[in-house]
């Protein structure tokens, strides 16, 4: 829906996530259905309001990305789109890894 905007594809990527609101430090449970080098989409219900600010940890079954971001976009009762920033070079090696693997298994 938001592709126009993105700077990087999106690939399908089901894992679970952490979100941290940074103003209040609220801890909320979602669930990643795409990731790109740039963002992610989390499913959510309660998803927070647009321009919110929070760090986001993404867990996989062999490792763990961590980055704030910032919600781009909502949509009630079903997720929200984030954006990352500052993302330290440990972790977009992480994502380059995840990204890598998705591309091949989008070829198969």
């Amino acid at each position: 829906m938001h592709q126009e905007k993105r700077r990087t594809p999106r690939y399908a990527f089901i894992a679970d996530a952490e979100v941290t609101e940074t103003a209040s430090g609220a801890k909320l449970k979602a669930r990643v259905s795409e990731f790109g080098l740039t963002g992610c989409y989390l499913d959510m219900t309660h998803p927070l309001d647009v321009g919110t600010a929070m760090s986001v940890k993404i867990f996989s079954e062999s490792d763990f990305f961590e980055a704030p971001a910032k919600v781009v976009y909502a949509h009630p009762n079903l997720g929200m789109g984030v954006e990352f920033h500052d993302v330290k070079p440990f972790f977009q090696n992480v994502l380059k890894k995840w990204v890598l693997a998705a591309m091949v298994a989008k070829s198969e």
